[in-house]
């Protein structure tokens, strides 16, 4: 996939709008999503797409627009809904379903509506989930390194089956009963943890733990957990320390549920089988954007980096046609539902109450 640069792109802004359209400016727009979200409001409102973050600096290329579509990794503290209200935005609407990055109090101060994508296919992210698990389990990366090398040893690449083994399903919402289907397909004993118990996890056989028992017993451990106080740091050194010595770790959902320093140190004492990371707790910035020519600053990716054992992704696993199909529907509906006086189940910030 080509990679999105940190420059702003000055193209003009796309389509013939309707009678009563507004400015949108989007931000975090990768070359393969940008067709497709402007094909989703070709004809309804002026969409000018930028591949750059969103945050304090930035925010004043949206002046004038009355829309802001921000990504997941834009930074919409205090300072930055200061900038973009100034400036004539009324409406945020991320273009995901995780809002840790949006000072809400501070939208709401502002008289800023906020609205999210409260649900895509969570076959997306479950899928690709386990894409990670696989690779990591079969030395997938390694082999196809050496193979392009022409080395075809099998020293290194030895692997085990899933079936019969302990998957650990943190977090069973839609994408944790997704990902619980498919460990269940493999034949696997299923342990889960979350505030509630998800019917269609009990269906398949789940058994609910608390989650010192899950990760002890686990061989496999999934993260589907939202990003809130409550699980900032879950797996923690005091969590990897429970873990088995070869089990596997998956996080495809928001890089601050681990303690990545205490990763690095478990993987630096020569513990865990593998681990897969779709996402990085300081991933803004960096996620998203070519990095190749430029010295790497932050440490702890570095070296996360380095491990063997250790596969790490740009934050794709939502990323299919299906999925974006549908945050970009669900995005075109926050727009329209503003401009309506709606609120919705994506609403985070109503609109201020009329004077």
């Amino acid at each position: 996939m080509e990679k999105a640069v940190n420059t702003v792109n000055t193209a003009d802004t796309v389509g013939t709008a309707a009678d009563g359209a507004v400015d949108i400016v989007a931000y975090g727009v990768v070359a393969d999503e940008r067709p497709l979200l402007e094909e989703a409001f070709r004809g309804r409102h002026r969409l000018r797409c930028l591949d750059l973050v969103l945050n304090r600096d930035t925010a004043s290329t949206a002046a004038g627009c009355e829309v802001v579509c921000s990504s997941v990794n834009d930074v919409l503290d205090r300072e930055t809904l200061t900038v973009l209200a100034r400036g004539g935005t009324r409406l945020i609407t991320q273009r995901a379903t995780g809002h840790n990055n949006i000072d809400l109090d501070a939208a709401r101060e502002l008289g800023l509506s906020v609205a999210r994508v409260s649900s895509y296919s969570p076959h997306s992210v479950a899928e690709f989930a386990w894409a990670l698990a696989l690779a990591v389990n079969r030395r997938v990366a390694r082999s196809v390194t050496r193979t392009r090398d022409f080395d075809f040893r099998l020293d290194g690449l030895l692997g085990r089956d899933f079936h019969g083994r302990t998957a650990g399903v943190l977090g069973t919402g839609k994408i944790g009963a997704a990902f619980a289907r498919i460990a269940a397909g493999f034949g696997m004993r299923l342990l889960g943890s979350d505030i509630a118990e998800n019917p269609e996890c009990l269906a398949l056989g789940v058994e609910y733990v608390d989650r010192d028992r899950l990760f002890a017993e686990s061989d496999l451990i999934s993260l589907h957990l939202p990003l809130v106080p409550d699980t900032h740091h879950v797996v923690d050194a005091d969590a990897l320390a429970l873990m088995k010595d070869d089990a596997i770790l998956i996080n495809t959902s928001r890089g601050g549920l681990i303690d990545a320093h205490a990763l690095v140190e478990t993987l630096r004492a020569g513990r865990l089988d593998g681990v897969g990371l779709d996402v990085y707790e300081e991933e803004a910035g960096v996620f998203f954007f070519d990095k190749s020519m430029e010295v790497m600053t932050d440490d702890t990716l570095a070296r996360l980096m380095t491990f063997r054992n250790v596969l790490v992704s740009s934050h794709q696993a939502y990323f299919t046609r299906d999925a974006v199909g549908q945050i970009l529907a669900a995005t075109v509906r926050n727009v329209e539902d503003h401009l309506a006086g709606r609120t919705g189940e994506n609403t985070l910030v109503p609109p201020p109450a009329p004077r």
